[in-house]
Parts: structure tokens; C-alpha cells; sequence
């Protein structure tokens, strides 16, 4: 007798046991040595690590039509394969027609598994599907971090330009533990980032 098909999305699906997502091998067996003789760590615990992804959507015309929000939150978690959530204003401004309470974007956290499978899909999928790309600047936050730019959601393959005709930007944040820039900058480019060259 066949099984009965599940309709659980893929992010509640279990994962095989002892599953471990192939960035994270990379970081564990490769990543962690070369940082270690880059910057003559002693420990291995002084070797930066990524701590989460952040992937922000603001949506300002939210404020007229909550069903645009709420669409953008489906297809954000298509994208991550997480259930992204609501952002909403924390005051009222009324040039913009704002009020306290209302939706103004998604976003979502990534983290252990997660984390590491988008940044490999991101990497290895999306970013290659840039029209004349050449690589992503290398400006850092000052506290080892990095965000990314997304012009056009379109170069992720989850999302259906048919079902989803609305182009628009993301924003992507890499909060990792490096104590400077240049740290964070060196863990990111051995992920697989693909920094500029020569980038000012």
C-alpha cells in the first residue's frame, strides 16, 4: 500500500540523523586551519564563526496594502525555506501616512542548518544568476559584519516571476563573532563570498 503524501512544508521536515550541511564540513576541516595560520590564532576558539543570516524585506507600500506584505512573507520563506515573519512601525509618521502597528516589511533569521544551506544556495545558485555580475563589495560594518544588497529577488530559482511580478530588493546580514572587519572579511571570502578584488 503507498504511503499517504504529507503537505508539510520543507523546513518541518526531519532531516537524515547525523546530517551535517557541507559549508559547515568546510568550516570544521578546512575554513578553521586557514584562518588559524592567517591571523597565528592560538586557539581554536579565537577562530570567527558565522552566528546567523539576516534577511530583511521593507515594503513600503505595506502601509496601503497589507496582502503585498503578507505575499512577500510567502515567498521570502520559499526563499529560505524557513517561515519568514512580519515587521511592523514602531511609531506614527504622517507624512508617510504611517501608523504604530503597521506591517512594513519581512524578514527572517537563519541559523546552525539553515544557515549554512542558504549560504551555500546563495552563493552557488543566485548570485552566479546576476545579470554582467562581477563580484559583491567588500565594505564591512565596522564590527566584522556584512550586508549584502539584493536588487532583484528574481535570482533566487524559488521564486516564480509568473506568480510573483512584483521586483524588488532584499537586504542580507552576516553577523558573525570576528572582533574586526578584517576578520569577518577573511572568514566570509573562504565561505565562498565572492568579494571584489581590489575592492576599496
Amino acid at each position: 500500500m503507498a504511503k499517504k503524501a504529507t503537505n508539510k512544508p520543507a523546513e518541518a521536515q526531519a532531516l537524515p540523523t547525523g546530517y551535517v550541511p557541507s559549508l559547515k564540513k568546510v568550516f570544521n576541516e578546512e575554513i578553521v586551519g586557514k584562518l588559524m595560520k592567517q591571523f597565528s590564532y592560538t586557539s581554536v576558539m579565537q577562530v570567527p564563526r558565522l552566528v546567523k543570516i539576516t534577511i530583511n524585506e521593507g515594503i513600503g507600500e505595506g502601509t496601503q496594502d497589507r496582502k503585498m506584505v503578507e505575499e512577500s512573507a510567502e515567498e521570502l520563506t520559499k526563499i529560505v525555506g524557513q517561515k519568514a515573519v512580519l515587521t511592523f512601525s514602531r511609531k506614527d509618521v504622517s507624512n508617510f501616512r504611517l501608523r504604530k502597528g503597521m506591517p512594513i516589511g519581512v524578514k527572517v533569521t537563519l541559523r546552525a542548518t539553515k544557515m549554512y544551506e542558504f549560504l551555500e544556495r546563495l552563493i552557488r545558485v543566485s548570485l552566479p544568476r546576476i545579470r554582467d555580475f562581477n563580484g559583491i563589495s567588500g565594505k564591512m560594518d565596522g564590527r566584522g559584519n556584512y550586508t549584502l544588497g539584493i536588487k532583484e529577488q528574481i535570482i533566487f530559482p524559488e521564486v516564480d516571476i509568473d506568480k510573483s511580478p512584483r521586483i524588488h530588493g532584499l537586504e542580507i546580514t552576516f553577523v558573525t563573532t570576528a572582533k574586526t572587519d578584517e576578520e569577518g572579511h577573511a572568514l566570509l571570502a573562504e565561505f565562498g563570498l565572492p568579494f571584489k578584488k581590489h575592492n576599496n
